[in-house]
């Protein structure tokens, strides 16, 4: 089966920073900014949302790696805008491009891996693991 996804295809997603994305919520001693877990799951975020318009019915993607800079600091309250590109296809593996900009400059970029999965196979290895965990 051929692959519904090819090397080019982007999408973008916004996030109006908000009190609750600030780097204080991880540790009080850290600046009132956007905090980079943010980041991260932003730019997670919109590859996995690119990923799933063309999925198969019982698939699903999973993040497996992120390489990440964030690159300068953003005041809550102003709009960030990330876009992603996939750079390559290799069977269920795809790799994304990512950059994201506030509303003055560029604050981030990523190189972030996903894979392609079976949803019900996935649940079941969750199930499995969690109940081990509640046996030892």
């Amino acid at each position: 089966m051929e692959s519904p996804f090819t090397v080019g295809m982007t999408n973008e997603m916004r996030l109006k920073t908000e009190p609750g994305h600030s780097a204080r919520k991880f540790f009080p001693q850290l600046p009132d900014a956007f905090a980079t877990p943010y980041l991260v799951g932003l730019m997670e975020g919109v590859s996995a949302e690119l990923m799933a318009k063309h999925l198969q019915p019982g698939e699903q993607s999973v993040g497996i790696a992120m390489n990440l800079k964030h690159l300068a600091p953003t005041p809550l309250g102003m709009e960030v805008r990330a876009i992603t590109e996939i750079t390559q296809v290799e069977g269920r593996k795809l790799t994304f491009k990512l950059e994201v900009f506030d509303e003055q400059e560029k604050i981030g970029e990523a190189v972030h891996e996903r894979f392609i999965i079976n949803a019900d196979k996935f649940q079941q290895k969750i199930a499995a693991k969690a109940s081990a965990g509640q046996q030892g």
